[in-house]
């Protein structure tokens, strides 16, 4: 891996610098879990906190439900609220749900909903990245959007890093 904003192959210009920025906030979230134990992806901090796995399966859930909203253009479905309502809301469901998982089942999840996204953005080109459109009751674009994604991701990857640090003191 290339430490650079640049053009991928597959992807135009611009979706091309969103993707390698992407992929190098998911490189450094994995880097920043490997070898963690199912009983260290569950540590809970405190009563209203959050575990490193939950964190994990909340980045994916965020993409899948940006997916949902952005490619398919709808609102998720009931099996899909079922699948990925308590990771993307976290809470008192996420803690009492997400837990007793292996680091290669959150690996797995974020690996594949990255991989739709992937996919649907080698569909597009540079013209549909400023498309304006409207989020959250804001003016936006889909550029602005993706950005949110990982700029999530890299704001959880900081509470994971905290949270390991409490591990070690543990």
């Amino acid at each position: 891996m290339e430490y650079k904003v640049t053009e991928l192959q597959g992807f135009t210009y611009q979706i091309g610098h969103l993707v390698s920025q992407m992929d190098y906030v998911r490189k450094t979230t994995i880097d920043a879990v490997k070898g963690l134990t199912i009983e260290e992806l569950d540590f809970l901090p405190s009563d209203d906190s959050n575990s490193i796995g939950a964190l994990l399966l909340h980045i994916a859930a965020i993409e899948k439900g940006f997916q949902i909203e952005i490619f398919d253009g709808r609102k998720p479905n009931q099996q899909e609220i079922a699948q990925w309502g308590d990771p993307y809301s976290l809470g008192d469901k996420g803690r009492k749900n997400i837990k007793g998982n292996s680091l290669d089942f959150y690996i797995t999840k974020l690996k594949d909903v990255r991989q739709k996204t992937l996919e649907e953005f080698a569909k597009q080109n540079d013209t549909w990245l400023y498309e304006n459109r409207l989020w959250d009751n804001q003016q936006s674009n889909h550029y602005f959007i993706w950005f949110h994604v990982f700029e999530d991701e890299i704001n959880h990857r900081g509470q994971i890093r905290l949270i390991k640090k409490m591990l070690s003191k543990s």
